[in-house]
C-alpha cells in the first residue's frame, strides 16, 4: 500500500510545490480546501514517482477517490500503484478530478480499461480576473447598476480587509445566513467547521478575504487561496440579503484587491442549484473547469462497453454513463461465442403505471456472430427470470421495424408512447423523446394496454 499522510498545515510548502506550477484551476487542489474539509473528506496525500496524489473519501466516506496526479510528464506508469492502494481497501481504481488532458492520457494508456463520466453539478467556474475587477462592456450592465443603487442607497459603505478581528463577526453573519438556507443543513454544517478551521489557521493557509462594511454593521464577507501560481479561488462569499447588492459590490471590490498576478478567479462548482447556476453564469465565466471521475473497469463492464459500441456505434461517452451509473452484472445476461461475450441484454428495474416492471434493455448481437441464435437464446433466460421474480409486466424498445415481429414472440405487443424519470436525466431511450415506443409485455393476459407508459428508475 501507499504511504498516504493526512494533510496537516506543515505540508503545505511540499504540496504546494506541485500544486503551483501545475496550471490546473481545480479548486480541490488548492491547500486551504485539502486542509479545511478534511473531516468530511479525510485528505491525505502521497508523493509517488515525482507526482503528488490526493486521496479523498467520497460520496459520504463509502469510497476512496484519488485526484489527479500533479507532477512533471506522464502519470500512466502510477496507475497501477493506485490501482493496487484501491485494491487493498477493497475497492477499485476511482481518479476524480480529471482535466480533459488527464482523460485524454488515461484512454491512451489503457484504452477501453476505464469509464469516464463528468458530472455539470460539480464543474468549477473560472473567470477572467479582469472581468471581475472592471466588469466592462454591455454584458456585464445590469452588474454596475446593481452596484450603482448599492452605494446610492448605502453611501455609508466601506470596503476593508478580512483580518483576525473581524473574523467573530462574520461567523455571527454565517449563522444568520445559514438560518435562511435550512433546507440544506448537513452541508450548511459542514461549510461552518470548514470556515471555522480556515479561521484558526488563516495566515498559516495562506488566505486572503475582505468585507463590506455598512455603517458599523457587516454587510458581506469573503475569503479564498490560490490554487497555482495564477489562479486563485474564492472558498466562500457570505452576504447579509438585507443589503441587496452586497454579493455584486463584494465581489467587483474583492477581484480588485487581489494580487495582479492572479490572471484567473476560479469561484467552485453550483451542486446542481438553479439559483446558484444562474448567479454564476451570470458573471460570464471564461471556461467551465471539467472535472471528470474515471473508473477502472472490471473485465465484464470493458466486454460490455466493447459489444455495446460495436452493436448501436453509441459514442464512448454514453457507454460510459450508462455503465457508471445503471450497469450491474446481475441483472446482465450473457452469451458467450468465440471466447468473448457475443450477446447481451439488461434487466432494469423501473416502477410503472402497471406496477413492478422491467425494462429489456441493449439488447445486443455482436455483428460476427448474428444469425445464430443467441438473442432468442437470452430472451427465454429473460422472460424466465421475470416471471420467477413477480413482475407486472416487462417492455422493450424495439430499435428497428422488424424486431416487432421477433419480440412479439415473447408476449410482447402494441407501440406505448413511453416517458422516461431518472434521478440524473439519464436517457434511457431512442435518443428522440418523440419516437420513443414500447411493447409491453403483461403478466395477465388480455389485459388493455395502457396510452402511455411513464417510466421511474427504482433500483432494487
Amino acid at each position: 500500500m501507499i504511504d498516504f499522510k493526512p494533510v496537516r498545515l506543515g505540508d503545505r510548502a511540499v504540496i504546494e510545490r506541485y500544486t503551483m506550477p501545475s496550471g490546473i484551476c481545480n479548486c480541490d487542489l488548492a491547500f486551504a480546501n485539502m486542509y479545511c474539509w478534511q473531516a468530511v473528506f479525510h485528505s491525505a496525500w502521497a508523493e509517488i514517482g515525482g507526482f503528488l496524489v490526493i486521496r479523498f473519501q467520497i460520496d459520504g466516506g463509502e469510497r476512496i477517490g484519488y485526484m489527479q496526479p500533479v507532477g512533471e510528464g506522464d502519470f500512466g506508469p502510477i496507475l497501477p500503484l493506485l490501482r493496487e492502494d484501491a485494491h487493498a481497501h477493497g475497492q477499485r481504481l476511482r481518479i476524480i478530478g480529471l482535466t480533459d488532458e488527464g482523460r485524454d492520457t488515461i484512454r491512451r494508456i489503457v484504452p477501453c480499461h476505464f469509464a469516464f463520466e463528468s458530472d455539470r453539478a460539480l464543474e468549477d467556474y473560472v473567470y477572467n480576473a479582469d472581468d471581475l475587477r472592471n466588469l466592462a462592456g454591455r454584458r456585464y450592465q445590469p452588474k454596475r447598476n446593481h452596484i450603482n443603487r448599492f452605494t446610492a442607497e448605502y453611501p455609508d459603505y466601506r470596503y476593508e480587509e478580512l483580518t483576525p478581528d473581524r473574523f467573530g463577526e462574520c461567523m455571527a453573519l454565517e449563522r444568520e445566513w445559514r438560518k435562511a438556507h435550512e433546507g440544506h443543513t448537513s452541508e450548511l454544517c459542514a461549510e461552518q467547521r470548514a470556515m471555522q478551521r480556515a479561521f484558526e489557521h488563516f495566515e498559516e493557509l495562506g488566505l486572503i478575504g475582505g468585507c463590506i462594511y455598512v455603517g458599523d454593521r457587516l454587510a458581506a464577507f469573503t475569503y479564498g487561496s490560490a490554487v497555482n501560481d495564477h489562479t486563485f479561488d474564492t472558498h466562500v462569499e457570505k452576504a447579509d440579503t438585507e443589503f441587496d447588492g452586497a454579493f455584486t459590490i463584494i465581489n467587483k471590490l474583492f477581484a480588485q484587491h487581489l494580487p495582479e498576478r492572479f490572471t484567473l478567479i476560479n469561484r467552485e462548482e453550483d451542486l446542481g442549484l438553479d439559483g446558484l447556476r444562474q448567479a454564476k453564469l451570470s458573471y460570464h465565466p471564461a471556461f467551465l473547469q471539467h472535472k471528470f471521475a474515471a473508473i477502472c473497469m472490471h473485465p465484464d463492464e470493458v466486454a460490455c462497453k466493447e459489444l455495446w459500441m460495436k452493436a448501436f456505434g453509441d459514442d464512448e461517452q454514453f457507454a460510459d454513463s450508462f455503465i457508471m451509473r445503471y450497469y450491474s452484472r446481475r441483472r446482465m445476461l450473457t452469451a458467450e461465442a468465440g471466447g468473448r461475450m457475443a450477446a447481451m441484454l439488461h434487466l432494469l428495474p423501473f416502477r410503472t403505471e402497471l406496477g413492478r416492471t422491467t425494462y429489456i434493455y441493449g439488447v445486443a448481437t455482436d455483428p460476427a456472430f448474428r444469425g445464430r441464435g443467441l438473442a432468442s437464446q437470452l430472451m427465454r433466460e429473460a422472460m424466465r427470470l421475470i416471471g420467477e421474480q413477480g413482475d407486472e409486466a416487462a417492455f422493450l424498445i424495439p430499435s428497428e421495424e422488424w424486431l416487432h415481429g421477433f419480440y412479439a414472440k415473447y408476449g410482447f405487443e402494441g407501440a406505448v408512447p413511453v416517458t422516461f424519470s431518472s434521478q440524473d436525466g439519464f436517457d434511457f431511450g431512442t435518443g428522440d423523446a418523440s419516437k420513443d415506443r414500447a411493447m409491453v409485455w403483461r403478466r395477465a393476459p388480455g389485459a388493455p394496454l395502457p396510452e402511455a407508459l411513464h417510466c421511474t428508475y427504482a433500483k432494487r
